[in-house]
């Protein structure tokens, strides 16, 4: 089994990307934002341990997360290969991933780190706007509405969360490098990182990563 991690920052595409080279490359995609969703709708153990720290507002304990992740890896479905997205998100997270992946004798084979500029982050995260009605997401980049201000399903009025504003982007963008930069290193220092080009249309992305993967370890669709 050929183990992927795709990082990036938040605007860099990674879950599309993720979404997209797992379905082409026949690959199971593994986003924990999914596994949090899942564990919580099937009210499993883990759900009802993720659930209660929630409703606390509470970050959920990194053991647990990397408990899912294992689970999930386990899973007989992924034999040609997993893509791990949105875990881990910072240095200790990665360390406690290798040493649960080792102790099942396994290793996390590559790291596809998505690079796109933070003027070009900054760009895309603070031109996305919600619906009121329906919660459709439109994006002033790559998915503008047909009538600005309005949605294309419902008429909704369309409106931006303040966490989308580009000052808020900015401060987000900055958290986000301060605990990455080591993670990166981190990886780098493995041997395992392998730094993509993210921007240019959501194809051309898919095509750089996939062309950059060892394509021995590869079934490609």
């Amino acid at each position: 089994m050929y183990n992927i991690i795709f990082v990036g920052a938040p605007g860099a595409g990674k879950g599309t990307q993720a979404s997209r080279v797992a379905q082409k490359l026949n690959m199971v995609h593994i986003s924990s934002g999914d596994l949090f969703r899942q564990a919580l709708e099937q009210g499993t153990e883990l759900g009802k341990q993720v659930k209660a720290y929630m409703e606390k507002g509470a970050l959920v304990p990194d053991e647990i997360t990397i408990q899912m992740v294992m689970e999930r890896l386990s899973a007989t479905d992924g034999a040609n290969g997993v893509i791990l997205d949105g875990f881990p998100r910072n240095l200790p997270q990665a360390e406690a991933l290798d040493g649960a992946v080792g102790a099942r004798g396994k290793t996390i084979d590559k790291v596809v780190y998505i690079e796109v500029s933070e003027e070009e982050l900054v760009k895309r995260l603070s031109g996305r706007w919600l619906c009121r009605q329906c919660q459709a997401v439109y994006n002033t980049v790559n998915s503008p509405p047909k009538m600005e201000g309005k949605c294309d399903k419902c008429g909704g009025e369309l409106y931006q969360r303040p966490d989308d504003k580009p000052e808020t982007v900015k401060k987000r963008l900055d958290v986000y490098f301060a605990e990455t930069a080591p993670l990166i290193d981190y990886y780098r220092r493995q041997g395992t990182l392998m730094t993509v080009e993210g921007e240019g249309s959501v194809e051309e992305v898919t095509r750089r990563i996939v062309a950059a993967l060892p394509a021995e370890k590869l079934v490609v669709k």
